[in-house]
């Protein structure tokens, strides 16, 4: 059996990270030939003229970032004013009272600061 190795070659099948990263900007033309990379990540947009295997910067843009993830997760409330008690969901009208009742407390923080005069 004949082994070929070609030196310097790169895997077939395998993208440049560029193409998943959140700080790619690919412009691709009509022939195979014409596409340009740049990258971001740095204070001047920089062409990239090689494939890349690995990058410390890379992000995936397939995946949600962290504050996307604290953007829509769940705020969980404590249903008493106690401390150290579980926090659990609680039903609308219960979210409806305890945002009153501390906007109610705040309020009235509020008037206990004002300046007499």
């Amino acid at each position: 059996m004949v082994t070929i190795r070609v030196k310097g070659g790169i895997p077939e099948g395998c993208e440049s990270l560029c193409r998943t990263c959140t700080r790619g900007h690919i412009i691709t033309g009509f022939r195979a030939t014409e596409e340009e990379v740049f990258c971001k990540t740095f204070y001047i947009e920089r062409e990239i003229r090689f494939p890349v295997r690995e990058c410390t910067f890379y992000e995936d843009r397939r995946l949600a970032s962290k504050e996307d993830m604290e953007e829509i997760a769940w705020k969980l409330r404590s249903t008493t004013t106690k401390p150290n008690q579980s926090l659990g969901f609680v039903s609308a009208a219960q979210l409806q009272e305890i945002e009153s009742a501390a906007a109610e407390i705040a309020s009235t923080n509020a008037d206990e600061l004002k300046p007499i005069g």
